[in-house]
């Protein structure tokens, strides 16, 4: 495993980081406690040092899995979490949204599930459409002087939320938005129109998830798999519901073809050439295996551009080069 500077904050975290969503079964679908220990572990010896999970996953049981495999090697990740949702089903409307009231209450109720002092990035999860950023950034402050998270991060907000909290931050000296979590992959492209350019202009660690789709990207749904497409009610998920769609799979399997890797591997190694951390949420041993293949592969600047081209959001892509923010890679260090 490779280590990239992430954002102007100082860490150096792993080329992917372990979305823990998958970890329990609150949701009727996901990684039993030992099925997720063993993924856990194995992406741990692999170098991985960067956990992603929130309050909502499995309904508290993602956080209650990790505080237990946290015991004792605490200090050897990066663990972020995230509020917004709350931890149970029908979460009572005072602990959801973003809400000074639901933050402190999120905070508090997630540090003892994952058994820790504090969470090293705290994202809100997503906009609640009633809370000013002013109140977000200030709350995020307060728990920054507690000692309660280290660094603060928005995930799933647009471009103009995501600089004007940043914004907001530096002029009343509060503890900087260091970080934007949004969707990317080679379904999902939107976000490097706006997202992509803004995180890095402010100098932000990026993080995207769902790089396979939901798994469409793997091809596994043209063999009849279910997955995700019925896993989650169909939610994360993204079908092969257009020729776009259909083109962009058909060259993603072609290229895991002419390297004798996976498709999942093609449209991973896809997604981290973009300066983002990907985000993998693997349910078992295999598919983490798979994953973390994704890491030696290379793709060529022609295979790039079929990507690229294959999936453009207009009709003629440009070339890789040109594109605005192809530059401004990751720096990957040893």
């Amino acid at each position: 495993m490779k280590y990239t500077v992430f954002g102007k904050i100082g860490l150096r975290v792993s080329q992917v980081a372990l979305g823990t969503g998958n970890f329990g079964t609150g949701w009727g679908y996901g990684a039993d406690p030992d099925a997720a220990e063993a993924v856990f572990n194995a992406y741990a010896e692999a170098g991985g040092n960067f956990i992603d999970t929130a309050d909502a996953y499995q309904f508290g049981q993602s956080e209650e899995l990790l505080g237990k495999l946290l015991q004792g090697r605490r200090e050897d990740f990066v663990l972020a979490t995230k509020f917004s949702n709350g931890a149970a089903p029908n979460a009572n409307r005072l602990v959801t949204g973003n809400s000074r009231k639901a933050l402190v209450a999120s905070v508090e109720a997630s540090l003892k599930r994952l058994k820790t002092d504090r969470i090293d990035i705290y994202w809100a999860h997503h906009p609640d459409s009633v809370t000013p950023l002013e109140e977000i950034v200030r709350g995020f402050e307060d728990l920054a002087r507690a000692g309660k998270i280290l660094y603060a991060g928005l995930s799933n907000f647009p471009a103009w939320r995501l600089a004007r909290a940043v914004t907001l931050a530096e002029l009343t000296h509060a503890v900087p938005i260091a970080a934007a979590q949004f969707e990317h992959s080679l379904v999902r492209r939107e976000p490097e129109a706006d997202l992509f350019p803004a995180s890095l202009a402010l100098g932000l660690g990026i993080v995207t998830w769902s790089p396979l789709g939901g798994g469409m990207l793997t091809g596994k749904y043209r063999q009849g798999e279910k997955g995700r497409a019925e896993g989650f009610g169909g939610r994360v998920f993204q079908p092969e519901n257009s020729a776009q769609r259909t083109r962009i799979l058909d060259t993603v399997l072609a290229i895991a073809g002419e390297l004798g890797v996976s498709a999942g591997q093609v449209a991973i190694a896809w997604a981290g050439s973009h300066g983002a951390v990907p985000i993998i949420g693997p349910r078992s041993l295999p598919q983490l295996s798979d994953n973390l293949g994704a890491l030696t592969v290379e793709l060529t600047a022609e295979q790039l551009n079929r990507l690229d081209a294959a999936s453009s959001l207009v009709t003629s892509a440009p070339p890789r080069a040109v594109i605005p923010w192809a530059a401004d890679r990751a720096r990957v260090v040893a």
